[in-house]
């Protein structure tokens, strides 16, 4: 399938971007058609291509049970010795739904990124890293399903981590801009174009199914990092519902 990926153009600021109101970001948007493969027809890893797709039912409507599962599936799939949630479920609305916007980050995104650069990694990972344990390796996840049924209007996209050269991620700063709060922020990255990389997505993804993928990990023998971004599916019905989705995120960490 051929789709429009919204990259980040090479700008001389540095680039920043919110969680709702965009009109205060600073970034060009460099649109480009690029050739999505159905991670349905492959078999791709978490340590090699950065992500997976798992069968992983759960009630995502008890908050507790949810981080309890994402727990329990991270430490399934990797093999770590200890895995922390860092925060609660985001849930996100494709600009058809009437809930766009109502809540707090609840926007698609729309633009290629990666959710922490290695620097906010490093910090956000020993924040929350196990007491008394000396760390081998950490890695960060965030694992997304869809809520609604399918097909999906505004689906996933992937890259595949071993086709992002270091030259295309941008660093930048994610800002939190909640109504009535300060605002605050981290470093994250935008990613800029580059014809070799290798976008996947998984069609017609089902609430019954988790998709994995890898934010970052100290561990560069593994991949590092895996580039996302919310795409126009130009084969989905014109009348499918409005994409519903949430997503959770964790740190993985192998003790030394």
């Amino acid at each position: 399938m051929i789709a429009n990926i919204a990259y980040a153009a090479r700008m001389t600021e540095r680039p920043c971007y919110h969680a709702n109101d965009a009109s205060r970001d600073v970034l060009e948007i460099d649109v480009q058609p690029m050739r999505l493969v159905d991670g349905r027809a492959e078999s791709p890893s978490l340590d090699v291509q950065g992500f997976f797709i798992v069968d992983h039912p759960c009630d995502v409507t008890i908050p507790n049970v949810h981080a309890e599962s994402i727990v329990e599936l991270l430490t399934r799939q990797t093999g770590a010795d200890a895995v922390r949630v860092t925060a609660p479920g985001v849930q996100r609305f494709s600009e058809k739904s009437p809930m766009v916007g109502t809540l707090n980050n609840s926007r698609p995104a729309r633009f290629a990124h990666v959710d922490v650069s290695d620097a906010t990694a490093a910090i956000f990972a020993d924040r929350s890293k196990p007491e008394g344990r000396t760390i081998a390796r950490s890695a960060h996840y965030n694992i997304w399903r869809c809520l609604t049924s399918p097909p999906q209007d505004v689906p996933l996209a992937v890259c595949d981590a071993r086709s992002v050269a270091s030259d295309d991620l941008i660093l930048a700063d994610a800002v939190f801009d909640e109504v009535g709060k300060p605002d605050w922020s981290f470093e994250g990255i935008v990613v800029a174009h580059n014809p070799a990389h290798r976008w996947h997505w998984f069609a017609n993804m089902h609430d019954r199914e988790a998709l994995i993928f890898k934010t970052h990990d100290s561990n560069r023998q593994f991949a590092h990092c895996v580039p996302h971004v919310a795409f126009d599916d130009p084969n989905c019905p014109i009348d499918a519902p409005a994409r519903n989705s949430i997503e959770m995120r964790a740190i993985a960490y192998w003790f030394a």
